[in-house]
């Protein structure tokens, strides 16, 4: 059955608890069966649930924003043949239930004309190439210590997705490249545009150096995430 339409599997346990520890390290990770978090905000809740970054998410109350949560959700049977075919947009709604539960949360999705990064070709670019035979059924890929990529069969809305990911700013893909392509890029973890350090060049500078495209600021309609209403859950 497509997994598209099929209606994801609901946690049965939940565990939600303050954390008070002051550190600043977070942890979350989704498996077949459960999520775990721990020090997490609603930010980042709301970013594993909606897969949206949380610069793009408006409206959750500053007395909120600063409260840390420890969290344990499980499936007490869970069928492990279902939930391995699970995608990985129904895995993240799972959150949705316990969020509206126990946050009482409503929320609306709005586009916003907002500073992004555009993600362009440069002159000599780009210099990867397209997947040859490409089988169209999504992508491998690895990102090694944050800063090495390599791909195949990679279309170029995932890369400004990649990008996004490593810069915590939204890239929106101006390439016009609808293909899908093998590619490899080495960068530092500095992230200053054109600055290099001791380990290699910033992102901004390999893209170009490596794959022939930049990244250049723009302002673009951008769907945003709007929390209408939440409220502190009890500690259960």
């Amino acid at each position: 059955a497509d997994d598209t339409a099929a209606k994801p599997p609901v946690y049965d346990v939940i565990s939600i608890k303050p954390n008070q520890s002051g550190y600043e390290s977070v942890t979350a990770h989704f498996n077949n069966d459960s999520y775990s978090a721990t020090n997490i905000s609603l930010k980042r809740l709301l970013q594993d649930a909606y897969g949206v970054e949380e610069e793009l998410i408006f409206g959750v109350p500053v007395t909120i924003d600063s409260e840390r949560f420890d969290i344990s959700a499980k499936i007490i049977d869970p069928d492990s043949d279902a939930l391995t075919k699970v995608s990985e947009q129904n895995r993240r709604s799972m959150l949705l239930p316990f969020l509206a539960e126990h946050f009482k949360l409503k929320t609306h999705i709005e586009t916003k004309t907002l500073p992004v990064y555009e993600l362009i070709i440069i002159q000599g670019g780009p210099t990867f190439v397209q997947t040859p035979d490409s089988s169209g059924h999504g992508f491998g890929m690895s990102v090694n210590n944050n800063r090495e990529l390599a791909a195949h069969d990679l279309p170029m809305k995932s890369l400004a997705k990649i990008l996004t990911d490593q810069l915590q700013h939204t890239v929106i893909d101006k390439t016009g490249l609808t293909g899908t392509y093998d590619l490899a890029l080495k960068w530092s973890t500095d992230d200053s545009p054109g600055r290099l350090s001791d380990s290699g060049p910033s992102v901004f500078t390999a893209l170009q150096q490596q794959l022939g495209v930049k990244l250049q600021p723009g302002i673009d309609p951008v769907q945003t995430l709007i929390v209408d209403h939440v409220e502190l859950p009890s500690e259960n």
